[in-house]
């Protein structure tokens, strides 16, 4: 268990990310709150753990982003940019799917998109997972959903 009673329940799959980094889906707890978790993981001499980058969600944010990427086609080579879907976290805070194409490489982002009094925009929480590994997201996700309560 780590520090603030935050702890891994359960993996549910790594995706290879840059060298030294991958990315780990999981089902979390936070102070007897279970949530889905996508973050990125160092595995370094000097350090080896997980970053900032990522992003957690609910069962039904889980869900809905699923039923978004169960109708992608398969390869990228027809996909543009493009939001899937935009799903509450809570009131002023949204989970947003969206297709990137960044340096010629296209993506699955999931970002935190806040808007309130104060701002109106994206937040640093999130993250990019790799288009080429939809299907093993898609897995990842299903398993995730599947071990989730609503």
């Amino acid at each position: 268990m780590l520090s603030g009673g935050f702890k891994v329940l359960e993996e549910m799959g790594v995706l290879p990310a840059t060298e030294g980094s991958e990315i780990r889906f999981s089902i979390d707890e936070y102070r007897g709150h279970k949530y889905a978790s996508i973050r990125k993981y160092l595995k370094r001499d000097s350090y080896n753990g997980p970053t900032r980058s990522g992003i957690t969600m609910s069962k039904e944010i889980v869900d809905g982003v699923l039923d978004a990427l169960l109708k992608l086609p398969g390869e990228p080579e027809a996909i543009v940019e493009q939001e899937l879907g935009k799903f509450a976290k809570r009131p002023g805070l949204s989970v947003v799917a969206r297709i990137t194409i960044y340096r010629d490489s296209t993506g699955i982002d999931l970002r935190e998109w806040q808007e309130d009094v104060s701002y109106k925009g994206w937040t640093k929480r999130g993250i990019r997972l790799p288009y080429e590994n939809v299907k093993e997201i898609i897995g990842f996700l299903k398993k995730m959903q599947g071990r989730m309560v609503a």
